[in-house]
């Protein structure tokens, strides 16, 4: 996508793209904080590199070089559908690494390349993003791409800027989704230990693994690797903060719009069961060998009437993650985790509006009462249909007040055993994610949708171009974007955001509950801004959401 009009704020001259451009011509070096050597270059020479299993040639960039679709564990398919990731097998020769896999079997979405179903299961791979003319043991963060445990892949993030300008390396990851990513049945338990209801975790273990062998001969430190996702990936990074296994596999985590939950294998195991009705293997006498003769399309559509999510079991999660990051017993990490503010938006609009049928009254009514049990009544009068002009926005305005007060807790519970930095993402008045943005030339519903502000997702674009399209954004919003990379490019090389030309970030703490308030200046002369309109230390997280109110639900 072209950048299109420049619309919003006005401002300065494109100087982030101005930045990133010099960056790339090596003009301008990374941030200095990056934790890279000046001495010995471990960086490759060649785009040919040595792995485990066996030689990859990538492929030069302008401002870096990439390393596409390596296998890094065996295919997950016949008998090797629903086991815990296998090894790769080695080859001979020097391997393409020049374009991507394909991307996990899931049903078809509205992001752009996702029009029709994916049936592939051979999937199982990993992409390598590092910079050029940079020196010594680079910083690695690895993205655990969202989705909702269903969809996506590690293709949607392009990070060639965030690379640029932070100077570390960048691995993006496919792992299983939907039922054969999570499946859990008693039949899989007494086969094997360990997977049930969480093989695509695995493959995300299996993925870190691979880093912790290979990534030096990229030019990454294996000592200094940070996971990081979004939504569901960054539900996925706080699986990995409580799983046993993943100990000493990374160094930090980064938690963007996500959950620190896991359901029960019990309750796993009955939307497990419900799929295996709906594909027709519930009467088979072999239940495991029914599955594993169905056709992955089979299982791609049996699944949107039937989801499959992550549960717990087998020794590497065996507890769930809320809870052990209450008592303590994880891998106590710095950890950076946010929200945009008002992520309730998007799933409004995709459950009703998209649909052509915006939320009635009684739906309102319906929902409040399905989410909140016997506290409806209480949600009802604090957030009554009157005070607001769609059942739509108090509903949204709801559900966003009653995410943030369990971020918020979850904020503190960190905060307590490990240097733990919060966010939220404040632009309200940014071009909404690729899909929405798309949508929305194409849909007057879609422009009059009363979003909110910044959305599920909104923030991706600002780290690095999300589902491979450029966004609108103004001058400001391109600043906002250069100021972000560096406060996750310096968390990523050491675990503190700070540094020069951005506001200090304080730890998190619930006695002051500061956290940062990231968003562009309007520098427009109509706007008659100040600095305070910029990214600031905020503590007026709590009254923006009425969280006093969600705090005496739970008294």
């Amino acid at each position: 996508m072209s950048r299109g009009r420049i619309h919003g704020k006005g401002g300065r001259v494109g100087t982030a793209l101005a930045i990133a451009g010099l960056l790339g011509l090596g003009l301008m070096t990374p941030l200095s904080s990056t934790g890279a050597s000046a001495q010995g270059s471990e960086r490759p020479t060649s785009t040919v590199v040595q792995t485990t299993d066996g030689k990859v040639k990538g492929s030069s960039q302008t401002g870096y070089d990439e390393w596409l679709g390596i296998p890094y564990a065996a295919s997950p398919t016949g008998a090797q559908r629903w086991t815990a990731p296998q090894p790769a097998a080695d080859w001979k020769g020097v391997r393409d690494a020049t374009g991507f896999s394909d991307r996990c079997a899931q049903p078809s979405g509205w992001d752009p390349g996702y029009e029709k179903p994916t049936t592939t299961e051979d999937c199982l791979s990993l992409n390598v993003y590092v910079p050029e003319g940079t020196k010594g043991r680079l910083p690695v963060l690895v993205w655990i791409h969202g989705g909702g445990y269903f969809g996506g892949a590690g293709q949607d993030t392009d990070p060639r800027k965030f690379v640029e300008q932070t100077g570390s390396v960048v691995v993006t990851v496919n792992y299983r989704l939907g039922p054969l990513g999570f499946l859990n049945l008693p039949e899989l338990r007494k086969e094997s230990a360990n997977g049930a209801g969480n093989y695509g975790l695995l493959d995300q273990q299996a993925a870190l693994r691979w880093v912790q062998s290979n990534i030096t001969h990229f030019g990454g430190n294996p000592k200094n690797v940070t996971i990081a996702g979004q939504s569901a990936g960054a539900s996925s990074v706080c699986a990995q903060l409580a799983s046993p296994t993943a100990k000493g596999l990374f160094a930090r985590a980064g938690i963007m719009s996500g959950s620190c939950s896991m359901q029960s294998a019990a309750a796993g195991e009955t939307q497990s069961q419900a799929f295996v009705k709906e594909i027709g293997c519930s009467t088979a006498s072999d239940v495991l060998a029914c599955l594993r003769a169905k056709p992955a399309s089979a299982i791609v559509a049996a699944q949107q009437k039937a989801a499959v999510r992550p549960s717990l079991g087998g020794t590497a999660f065996p507890t769930d993650p809320g809870v052990a990051v209450q008592t303590g017993k994880f891998n106590r990490v710095p950890v950076m985790l946010g929200q945009t503010n008002s992520e309730r938006g998007l799933s409004t609009f995709q459950n009703y509006d998209y649909l052509g049928k915006p939320m009635t009254a009684a739906q309102y009514e319906t929902e409040v009462r399905a989410a909140y049990g016997a506290n409806a009544d209480k949600v009802l009068a604090a957030y009554p249909l009157s005070a607001y002009k769609t059942p739509g926005e108090a509903w949204t305005a709801a559900q966003n007040d009653s995410t943030s007060y369990t971020r918020r807790q979850l904020m503190g519970t960190l905060a307590r055993w490990t240097p733990t930095y919060a966010y939220e993402f404040a632009e309200s008045d940014t071009p909404h994610f690729t899909s929405i943005f798309r949508i929305q030339q194409q849909s007057e519903t879609a422009r009059n949708f009363p979003f909110g502000g910044a959305i599920h997702v909104d923030d991706l674009g600002y780290l690095w171009e999300y589902l491979g399209q450029t966004m609108p954004y103004d001058d400001d919003q391109l600043e906002l974007s250069e100021q972000m990379i560096r406060y996750w490019g310096r968390f990523a090389a050491n675990g503190d955001p700070n540094g020069a030309r951005t506001p200090t970030w304080p730890k998190y703490s619930t006695r002051t509950g500061a956290l940062m308030s990231l968003s562009a200046c309007d520098t427009s002369p109509a706007s008659g801004a100040s600095p305070a309109a910029c990214s600031k230390v905020s503590t007026q997280f709590d009254e923006a959401h009425h969280l006093d109110f969600w705090q005496s639900l739970s008294s």
